[in-house]
C-alpha cells in the first residue's frame, strides 16, 4: 500500500470559511465498479461529506475503472443477483438473500433505492468504456450516477449496448460518438490502465478512495470517515 492509514475519530468538525477559500483543489480518485452496491453507497457518503464541509468547488472527483468479476460472460445466462452471489461465494441462497437485505438497509440509510429483485447480472467492461468516454467530456460523475441508478434501481442491463447507448444520451453524449464507442474497442486501454494501477497500489476491493495521493479509504465508509480524512488533507495542504 502506497498510502498512509489514519485513525478516524468521529468528532464534530468545524471549518472556517476563510480557510476553505485558501486551499488548492483536492483530488479524490475512486476505483469503482457499477455493479458494486457498496460503491454507490460510498459515492453518496462522500457527496454528503463534501456538502457538509462546503468543499464542492475545491474538490475534483476522478472515477477509475475496476471490475469485481471480469469473468462474467458477455452473453451470460439470465440469473438473479441472489443466485449469482450464492454461486460465486459458495453459500446458500438463503445466506445470499440475507446478505442482500443488510446491503439494502445500508442503501436506504444513504437515501438510495435498490431493487435487487430486478437487477440483471452482466459484464461491466463496456460500461467502463462508456465512463471513460464521458470523462473526456467532464461527465464522468454524471455517467457513474446514471449507471448506478440504471443497475440498482431501474433493473437495466448494463452490459446491453442498447441500454448503454440510451444512458449515454441521457448524460449528454452525442449519438455518433456513442455508436463509434459501442461498435469498437475504444477506451479499452484506459479501462485496463486503471485496473492495472489498482493492482499496483494494492487495491483488493472497491470502492477505493484516494485523496491527493496521500491517504486512502476502502469501502463504503461513514460520512464522518470521509470528513475526517478530508480534514487531514486540508490541514496538511495549509501546513496547519
Amino acid at each position: 500500500m502506497l498510502f498512509s492509514k489514519i485513525k478516524l475519530k468521529f468528532e464534530p468538525i468545524i471549518y472556517l470559511e476563510i480557510i476553505l477559500l485558501e486551499i488548492e483543489i483536492m483530488k479524490i480518485e475512486i476505483w469503482s465498479d457499477v455493479m458494486c452496491p457498496f460503491c454507490y453507497i460510498g459515492k453518496r457518503h462522500l457527496e454528503k461529506a463534501i456538502e457538509k464541509m462546503n468543499t464542492s468547488d475545491s474538490t475534483e472527483i476522478v472515477w477509475k475503472s475496476y471490475q469485481l468479476d471480469p469473468t462474467i460472460p458477455v452473453q451470460i445466462k439470465r440469473t438473479s443477483v441472489y443466485e449469482y452471489l450464492a454461486d460465486s461465494k459458495g453459500i446458500s441462497l438463503e445466506q445470499s438473500k440475507s446478505m442482500h437485505e443488510r446491503v439494502l438497509e445500508m442503501a436506504e440509510n444513504a437515501g438510495l433505492t435498490y431493487n435487487f429483485d430486478i437487477a440483471i447480472i452482466g459484464n461491466s467492461y463496456d460500461a467502463h468504456r462508456l465512463i471513460q468516454l464521458a470523462k473526456t467530456k467532464a461527465l464522468g460523475d454524471q455517467m457513474e450516477e446514471e449507471l448506478f441508478k440504471a443497475y440498482f434501481t431501474d433493473g437495466k442491463d448494463i452490459a446491453s449496448k442498447e441500454h448503454l447507448f440510451e444512458i449515454g444520451k441521457i448524460v449528454g453524449l452525442q449519438e455518433n460518438e456513442l455508436t463509434e464507442l459501442l461498435n469498437s474497442d475504444l477506451f479499452s486501454e484506459d479501462v485496463q490502465k486503471d485496473i492495472n494501477e489498482a493492482q499496483q497500489i494494492g487495491v483488493r476491493g472497491v470502492p477505493f478512495f484516494v485523496f491527493d495521493r496521500k491517504y486512502a479509504l476502502s469501502g463504503a465508509q461513514p460520512v464522518e470517515a470521509f470528513m475526517e480524512t478530508m480534514k487531514t488533507v486540508l490541514e496538511e495542504s495549509l501546513n496547519l
